[in-house]
């Protein structure tokens, strides 16, 4: 059944494989307190973004109701952009590039059916930058080069080809986007509906 699944899987090794390659030796020839790094990052960074959208929102609730509605938005975009870089991780079932080619990675190569294509992690970054961008746009800079940096330590790690972070990149920030715009545009008329329900405090410092 393994072997079946793997089979009939997606092998995208032949769009940039080569260059996954060449990442995947320079980690291992990189020294070990920045794969420490990197690899620090690629885990644990989204907590990051979390963090940002936290100030985002304390920020916005001492401004005015309309920035704070974008700013308690910003993590329920990331979560539906998340969904449909799952979905579409479900249609084209690519398998990781450490299962075709053979590698040794600095991440642990995931089980079969833990499909490669696109980044969940460059997604979920690349949302959240976009959110913060309407929230507050030194936040939206720093996440944007976090979101970045992300995208790059899942293919130094090994978990990823090239093209699936950018991928990812562009379905967080198109998901993102399509939906930050017309909130934007409402966003004043919701705050008007939230801040005279009970959820007043989270819009009105």
């Amino acid at each position: 059944m393994h072997a079946l699944t793997t089979a009939q899987a997606y092998d995208g090794s032949a769009i940039d494989g080569a260059a996954y390659v060449d990442v995947v030796d320079a980690a291992h020839h990189a020294p070990s307190w920045l794969d420490g790094l990197i690899s620090g990052y690629s885990t644990y960074g989204l907590a990051l973004f979390a963090l940002l959208m936290l100030i985002g929102w304390w920020q916005a609730r001492h401004q005015n109701a309309a920035q704070a509605v974008k700013a308690l938005a910003a993590p329920v975009l990331t979560v539906l952009a998340f969904a449909v870089s799952t979905a579409l991780k479900q249609t084209v079932q690519e398998n990781r590039p450490c299962q075709s080619l053979h590698v040794i990675t600095l991440e642990a190569c995931p089980a079969t059916g833990d499909w490669s294509f696109p980044s969940n992690h460059a997604t979920l970054a690349a949302a959240a930058a976009v959110a913060l961008w309407f929230v507050n746009t030194r936040l939206g800079a720093i996440a944007t080069l976090g979101a970045l940096a992300m995208a790059a330590s899942r293919v130094w790690v090994g978990a990823h080809y090239p093209h699936d972070i950018l991928a990812g990149l562009a379905v967080g920030a198109l998901v993102a986007t399509l939906l930050a715009v017309p909130l934007s545009r409402h966003a004043d008329a919701v705050a008007g509906v939230v801040g005279r329900g009970r959820l007043r405090l989270l819009v009105v410092g």
